[in-house]
């Protein structure tokens, strides 16, 4: 079955995990994806630990469905090669600094010049303009100046970042949608455009209601641990045999059949609790009980006893657990890629899956350089 982008041509110059993460989207899709690699050094996340049979897992994550060509951005030969192939292509994906690209003769206006068809996906820490633009930015330094990491702790705790580099994985998400918007806009007005993705920006997507309650109310949104800001009970709660289960039943629908299940009927008379806004004027009393009742049981009959009665619940699972998920397994979710002289690497499968035109993983990350004969005749003869 043929992929919704077969036939787009892609120059993926990005490195790090925003950038190779819109690549690996568009290939999913079935774009034909090419990794422009500096020579001899490869994309910088190449170096990076863990690695199994010398190759990065970093790479292995985020550089499938792609082919590595092998280039000297700093001679004239190499920027003339690379213009060449931006003349063929549908997308380009850089995340330089601004004004790198420029430096390199390969303006969006000189590329566009050659193909006014060609959607260039500019990625950078804080966007292409503006007083921060020149400045160095990493997934945590965004999440530090957006507020994300604020909001991200336990109560009066110092703020810690998320345990995974969530801005750069949905600064990609946002690209891989602005190039599609692009693509689409292609179709009648003929050319392309810059897509213009920055991770403070999208950073601050991630705030919830945090800016208007601010501008409105003059609330500052602080941290909370995993005691949900909205509804309560809802937290993480601590079991019998020491594990941890998040649950949600905060609403008016979900209180009762918690209630219910859990034996505290008594409670939905209590007028300090038999609404929603009296359980968050009372919210420290509803939690208290609610996790004195969790921990009386083990976390697979808190979660059996809740599913049973459709609230919301999960245990806090241990990365080994989520390996053999069978939902996770089923979904196909997590996936065996076979690469030479180290075997299958289990890693995250295609996300969003289409009926007529299925996402596939048709290709395992490449090494540096490895398709540059190929790619070089596929593309330019």
């Amino acid at each position: 079955m043929a992929g919704s982008l077969e036939g787009i041509k892609v120059l993926d110059l990005s490195r790090f995990i925003a950038g190779p993460m819109c690549g690996m989207l568009l290939g999913d899709m079935g774009a034909d994806v090419v990794k422009v690699e500096r020579a001899g050094k490869g994309e910088d996340a190449r170096v990076i630990a863990p690695k199994v049979g010398g190759e990065s897992l970093y790479v292995m994550m985020y550089n499938r469905n792609k082919r590595s060509l092998e280039l000297d951005y700093r001679s004239a030969e190499g920027q003339q090669l690379l213009r060449d192939l931006a003349s063929k292509a549908d997308i380009l994906i850089e995340n330089f600094r601004p004004g790198t690209l420029e430096k390199m003769g390969c303006s969006y206006e000189e590329l566009a010049a050659l193909n006014p068809r060609l959607i260039v996906i500019r990625i950078s820490g804080f966007g292409q303009t503006g007083p921060h633009a020149q400045r160095p930015c990493f997934d945590v330094i965004a999440q530090a100046m957006s507020g994300l990491m604020e909001i991200t702790g336990e109560a009066g705790g110092q703020p810690v970042p998320s345990g995974a580099f969530v801005v750069d994985q949905v600064t990609g998400l946002y690209a891989t949608v602005g190039a599609l918007g692009a693509l689409h806009a292609r179709q009648s007005t003929g050319r392309g455009q810059v897509v213009d993705a920055a991770l403070l920006d999208s950073a601050v997507t991630l705030l919830l209601t945090a800016i208007p309650e601010y501008a409105l109310f003059g609330n500052q949104a602080t941290r909370k641990g995993a005691r949900d800001r909205y509804s309560a009970p809802a937290n993480n709660y601590r079991c019998k045999d020491d594990r941890w289960v998040h649950f949600n039943a905060g609403n008016d629908a979900l209180f009762p059949r918690l209630c219910k299940a859990a034996g505290l009927d008594h409670l939905l008379a209590d007028k300090r609790f038999n609404t929603h806004a009296a359980r968050m004027a009372n919210a420290d009393a509803i939690e208290t009980i609610v996790a004195g009742w969790a921990a009386q049981h083990d976390s697979d009959v808190v979660v059996e006893i809740l599913a049973r009665a459709e609230v919301p619940c999960g245990k806090v699972a241990t990365i080994a657990e989520v390996a053999s998920n069978p939902q996770l397994r089923h979904r196909d979710q997590i996936v065996d890629i076979e690469y030479p002289s180290v075997g299958k690497v289990p890693m995250h499968g295609v996300t969003v899956k289409l009926s007529e035109t299925a996402n596939s993983i048709r290709r395992r990350a490449p090494r540096i350089g490895e398709h540059t004969a190929e790619v070089l005749a596929d593309w330019l003869g």
